[in-house]
């Protein structure tokens, strides 16, 4: 069953209009309509395709014309994962938006394996799903010779500056958003590295003091001796070394935004004078003898369970209701895996940018499934250090798994996968009911009649490895010896192809199979 959906709205992407055709393939027709509806309601044109078969049918039907495919992965007839190897067989460079349950991890590592450019957890939000969309439409354009958009690293931030797709993080930026109409405290929570900062910044910039100044203290990178000073201020003479008068944090951020980094790690006597500050908007500097009135919007964050510090008697607890007026609570990137593959291409392309990197990069697809499976204790710091580390040290314009040395390191149990030799004949069949025609001049010789022969001449079935072999070989001439992509495309590492080269003694340069 094949079926458009009329647009009824475009989609802009800065200056330009855009409705896109989309192809959603998904054996299940009450997800289909639902999906539909979605694609309907940001102004796009839908194609719709019960398996993986219909769903190559319909790509055969409009070549180059759909700029994305959100895809199932357990289907009858053909699923997901047999779809996606067929794109890398069939050449046709579409990103693939995969739809999986929780919890499945092992089966999103195995499509980023397979080429999948993103992936949704279901059920799927409308704004989920708009937000995939959103990010496969871009990598489209940027394909297409589109300058990309550039993040910006440091002082103003937008919530559109935040690269997700998580629900949950999509949640978040709601609560800021809604924050960021009023001066309540706000707190936020998460672990170090989730980009506490970032959300605290666009806060500001969607406040009515986003032209005010935004200044940050990290509390837990102060000695504790300075950081009553540091906060407030003090007079010249106020301690040995006072040589000059220096206005504190508060009087820097007046009628603009403090934002208290690590806020759990203040002295206890600083809580005091931060209370008073609160509450009656005044602060005392270090020697002088009055107070000052100061505006200040207070914005907090922690990477500890106040409640427990209150318990402990490390925090007090009226200070704790003063700041935690409106919590907002920042996941960590393992419980949001989805945002890992945009947030990595986002690192990169930044990165890429600044370094003044000729020619563009890509991240493979076994190195994309490495950095999803990876936890990252470190949160998004981690990923985007990852990343910058990788671009200066990358080898080619593709990075592999050994331009994340640390990240492998520390999961031995991952391992590359396994080339589909199979894949040779299902595309012969396919190619045959599709009627898609193979072209003569960039096939080999022992491949000429069948594409790569299931059976030898005494109608056995060929060993594996004689197989595996003809397909390398057929990769390597169709690819004119792009290392990179025939690794891409096999859904192997480089360092696979080469061992593998040498294995069957393939010159790269010269891969037809010499006939005796």
């Amino acid at each position: 069953m094949l079926s458009e959906v009329p647009c009824l709205k475009g989609q802009e992407w800065g200056d330009i209009h855009l409705t896109a055709e989309i192809l959603i393939v998904d054996d299940d027709p009450v997800q289909r309509r639902l999906l539909k509806a979605n694609v309907e309601r940001e102004g796009h044109r839908a194609y719709l395709a019960e398996n993986g078969r219909q769903g190559l049918e319909v790509l055969k039907a409009r070549e180059g014309t759909i700029r994305a495919v959100v895809l199932d992965l357990m289907m009858p007839e053909m699923d997901g994962i047999a779809f996606l190897d067929m794109l890398a067989v069939m050449h046709i460079d579409v990103p693939v938006i995969v739809q999986t349950g929780q919890g499945s991890i092992a089966t999103v590592v195995s499509a980023m394996r397979s080429g999948a450019f993103d992936f949704i957890v279901k059920p799927v939000s409308p704004e989920r799903l708009a937000a995939a969309l959103g990010n496969a439409l871009k990598q489209t354009r940027t394909d297409n010779g589109a300058r990309p958009v550039r993040t910006r690293r440091g002082g103003t931030v937008s919530f559109t500056d935040i690269a997700t797709a998580s629900p949950d993080m999509l949640r978040v930026i709601d609560l800021a958003k809604r924050a960021s109409q009023s001066s309540i405290p706000v707190m936020i929570e998460g672990e170090s590295g989730v980009g506490k900062e970032m959300v605290a910044r666009a806060i500001q910039s969607a406040s009515d003091r986003a032209d005010r100044p935004f200044v940050t203290v990290n509390c837990g990178a102060i000695p504790e001796n300075l950081v009553e000073s540091i906060l407030f201020g003090h007079e010249k003479g106020s301690f040995t070394g006072a040589t000059e008068k220096r206005p504190g944090k508060f009087m820097e951020a007046d009628g603009g935004t403090l934002f208290l980094d690590e806020v759990g790690d203040l002295p206890l006597d600083v809580q005091v004078k931060l209370l008073r500050a609160v509450q009656l908007g005044e602060i005392e500097t270090v020697g002088s003898a009055r107070a000052s009135r100061v505006n200040v919007r207070l914005i907090s964050a922690t990477n500890k369970d106040l409640i427990e510090e209150v318990k402990a008697g490390r925090f007090r607890e009226d200070l704790y209701y003063r700041l935690n007026v409106f919590p907002i609570t920042i996941p960590a990137l393992r419980r949001r895996k989805e945002d890992i593959p945009n947030l990595a291409r986002v690192f990169l392309q930044r990165f890429a940018s600044e370094q003044r990197v000729a020619t563009p990069m890509t991240i493979g697809t076994e190195t994309m499934a490495l950095l999803t499976a990876y936890d990252w204790p470190g949160n998004i710091r981690q990923l985007e250090n990852a990343v910058f580390r990788a671009v200066v040290s990358a080898r080619s314009p593709e990075l592999s798994l050994l331009d994340f040395p640390q990240v492998l390191a520390e999961m031995p149990s991952f391992h590359t996968s396994e080339p589909r030799p199979e894949l040779g004949e299902m595309h012969l069949k396919l190619v045959e009911s599709l009627s898609m025609p193979v072209e003569p001049e960039k096939v080999s010789e022992p491949m000429r009649q069948d594409i790569i022969l299931g059976v030898d001449d005494a109608g056995e079935v060929r060993r594996l490895a004689d197989v595996e072999e003809d397909l390398i070989r057929f990769a390597l001439k169709f690819y004119d010896g792009q290392m990179s992509r025939v690794a891409r495309r096999l859904g192997i590492g480089r360092s696979t192809l080469y061992r593998k080269l040498k294995d069957y003694g393939i010159d790269p340069d010269n891969p037809v199979r010499s006939v005796a």
